[in-house]
């Protein structure tokens, strides 16, 4: 396929490239699926979930914009709603503890971006061992089994802006841990 980039590979998908597809699925299989695993905790329903992101970025399902961020963020984005989809169905969550929006202002940037810049799940488990246990586990909820932040309150039994606090700085942290490893601290 050459060395085309993630847009000009997305905008071949949408021509019906079927080769164009490939290059995107082997190059993004294995963090989709860990990513999904994380939230599904089923490998079989983890790999089903790869596969219907794939058919949705083949049938146009969502649309890709460069002006929205990269295209890995957009896709892991489709790949959690798609998880969160399969909850749902599955009635392992009720519909009131999942939510499709993240509710983090400021700069604060979201998992996927997170997970994006390793593209390794080993690094980020590792960072997010170095967070307070109290956070690990308001991460846990919040991105992993999609609890809303108001659920999460009510599940901790700690205020809500207390949970929108440990958010905030359990990402920052993550955030100084990753960029440190790579030495991009700037």
């Amino acid at each position: 396929m050459g060395k085309l980039d993630d847009l000009q590979l997305y905008e071949r998908v949408q021509e019906k490239d079927k080769s164009a597809l490939e290059a995107l699925y082997d190059k993004y299989e294995r963090l989709l699926y860990s990513f999904s695993y994380k939230m599904v905790k089923d490998p079989e329903v983890a790999e089903e979930i790869v596969q219907e992101v794939m058919i949705k970025l083949w049938k146009g399902t969502g649309t890709y914009s460069p002006k929205y961020g990269k295209f890995s963020s957009w896709l892991l984005t489709v790949t959690r709603h798609t998880s969160i989809d399969y909850l749902r169905k599955q009635q392992k969550v009720s519909t009131e503890e999942v939510h499709t929006e993240v509710e983090l202002h400021d700069n604060q940037p979201p998992l996927e971006q997170m997970v994006e810049w390793k593209q390794q799940g080993e690094r980020l488990r590792e960072a997010m061992t170095t967070l307070k246990k109290d956070q690990q586990v308001i991460i846990e909820l919040f991105y992993f089994k999609g609890f809303s932040q108001r659920k999460i309150s009510e599940k901790v039994d700690i205020p809500l802006g207390t949970v929108k606090g440990r958010i905030r700085l359990a990402l920052k942290h993550l955030k100084a841990e990753l960029y440190e490893e790579r030495g991009d601290l700037q």
